[in-house]
């Protein structure tokens, strides 16, 4: 009975053990946490704290000085313009999507306008070098975004706060009536000729992106376009949100947690083990 005595009390201690276990990693994880958030957090995890992704956003804009001094040896007519988005490409917007994703929420227009409102958004990496450098050779910058009119003046304050060139209402495009950038993009071509667009989205480089093309066209358009990516379209690595989610859930926005983690785990390709 002696010798049962030890072994009783580490297979108690080992019992508690793991019931405590079991209860933090519960408590990690919200109730009813989807795939889709879930992922988000690592998401957010890898924008925030990767080497990697520091790596890829200076590679873009590394890429994007050598083709902007490329153009500079080959002026045209008009005065040169490079046109950028805003979030995911100039302004880092991850503490947001953290939020969302550790708190199960999905995206609200009151959750964004409020984060806008901070104007607290730091710097994508790379990104205020360049188009500082780009500003220093006499190319101007344009933001074409699709933040609300209600959200200029917050947005001018976050991006001035980092000094970035052209900073100002003139040189800032919001959405008004449509989420399609081009026709600001032509807009900003009757005064200027864009040597190089800079985003996170597809279509922030294109019109044939636009309407909110089926995975498999997406797909297509890129192949059909792929020169065009690295000379004059730069993409900055966007793994938390984008049109690709859009058309990953067939551009269906009323699924709820549940019906999306079923079209994830169809469409992910897994190893039958």
């Amino acid at each position: 009975m002696k010798k049962l005595l030890p072994c009783l009390l580490i297979c108690s201690l080992l019992t508690s053990a793991c019931s405590t276990s079991k209860k933090a990693a519960v408590a990690v994880k919200p109730e009813g946490t989807s795939l889709a958030n879930s992922g988000k957090v690592w998401a957010s995890l890898w924008q925030q704290r990767s080497a990697e992704y520091r790596a890829l956003c200076f590679q873009a804009y590394n890429l994007a000085k050598l083709r902007l001094d490329e153009s500079l040896k080959q002026p045209g007519g008009k005065p040169l313009a490079v046109v950028t988005d805003i979030d995911e490409t100039v302004l880092d917007n991850s503490p947001y999507d953290a939020m969302r994703a550790v708190n199960n929420l999905d995206y609200s227009q009151a959750t964004w306008k409020a984060w806008t409102a901070k104007a607290a958004a730091d710097t994508v990496p790379g990104a205020p070098a360049f188009f500082k450098y780009a500003a220093a050779k006499g190319v101007t910058v344009f933001y074409i975004t699709n933040r609300d009119e209600d959200e200029r003046a917050n947005t001018l304050k976050n991006l001035q706060k980092f000094n970035m060139p052209n900073a100002d209402d003139a040189h800032l495009f919001l959405r008004q009536t449509t989420s399609s950038k081009e026709s600001r993009r032509l807009q900003v071509l009757k005064t200027h000729q864009i040597v190089l667009l800079c985003g996170d989205n597809l279509p922030d480089f294109d019109l044939l992106y636009d309407n909110h093309p089926a995975e498999a066209n997406r797909t297509a358009i890129t192949d059909q376009l792929r020169k065009k990516f690295g000379s004059r379209y730069i993409i900055i690595p966007n793994p938390s949100y984008g049109d690709f989610e859009g058309a990953i859930f067939n551009n269906n926005n009323k699924l709820n947690n549940l019906q999306k983690d079923s079209v994830i785990k169809l469409k992910l390709k897994v190893d039958q083990r």
